[in-house]
């Protein structure tokens, strides 16, 4: 057997893509995803286990450790990857959609770390990859939950790295801007009433607008950068946050 990964939010989008890169370099992938068929339906197709959790719920994300620690015996890469969006200015933003969205892409990484830690210490390698964006780096107007989640998991990332040094544990984050996904399509509406546009210039006039490459970034992109940071070749490679951004932050 390889080595043991749990992807979340594995059922489409950069996860999926991630997902089927592992798979293919022989490591043996938990899909975790809220999405059952489509996360069924992508883990029967690398081969891999499904299973379904509520990041909102801390026992599902003990539950998610704990279940593949018993079916595999060993867990060696943790890909914090779910998440999801919601657009308005802060006046408005609903309190409950903050909480949810923090508890998925903030405390649930910070929970699925805890709890995968002991196994990764014990075996004294680990590889743990925070899919940030480059809204962990920088802000945009009607996205607090989302800016201020990323930004958080960037902090939990360099401290799981400053804390795994000693034990073969590596921990990095990519900042990806806009990748073409689900989430990002989904966007395109929102942005166009919150911004007076027609949905048709959302993406050339908002999305693309600060960047050097004006293209939508593939899921697969992203992916080839997580095999990179699992590999042996990235043993050095620690508490960085690696932006994929198309030149977003070269100005």
């Amino acid at each position: 057997m390889g080595r043991v990964a749990v992807v979340t939010g594995a059922a489409s989008g950069i996860g999926r893509a991630i997902a089927e890169r592992l798979a293919r370099g022989g490591d043996q992938v938990v899909v975790a995803d809220i999405q059952a068929e489509r996360g069924q339906a992508v883990a029967r197709s690398i081969g891999g286990l499904f299973l379904c959790v509520d990041l909102r719920r801390r026992e599902d994300c003990r539950r998610l450790i704990a279940e593949t620690l018993e079916r595999f015996g060993a867990l060696h890469i943790l890909i914090n990857n779910a998440g999801f969006q919601h657009i308005d200015p802060i006046e408005a933003f609903p309190e409950e959609i903050w909480e949810a969205m923090l508890a998925v892409m903030l405390t649930a990484p910070f929970l699925l770390i805890k709890y995968a830690w002991p196994a990764m210490k014990a075996q004294r390698w680990g590889r743990i990859v925070n899919i940030a964006s480059i809204h962990g780096l920088v802000a945009s107007p009607f996205k607090s939950a989302y800016v201020a989640a990323k930004h958080g998991l960037i902090g939990l990332t360099r401290v799981a790295a400053l804390e795994g040094g000693p034990y073969g544990i590596t921990a990095n984050a990519i900042c990806p801007a806009y990748v073409r996904t689900p989430l990002v399509e989904n966007q395109i509406q929102d942005q166009a009433r919150m911004r007076g546009l027609p949905p048709e210039e959302v993406v050339e006039k908002v999305m693309l607008e600060p960047a050097a490459i004006r293209r939508l970034i593939e899921p697969e992109e992203v992916a080839a950068l997580v095999a990179y940071l699992c590999s042996e070749e990235a043993s050095a490679v620690t508490g960085a946050a690696w932006t994929i951004d198309l030149g977003w932050t070269a100005r």
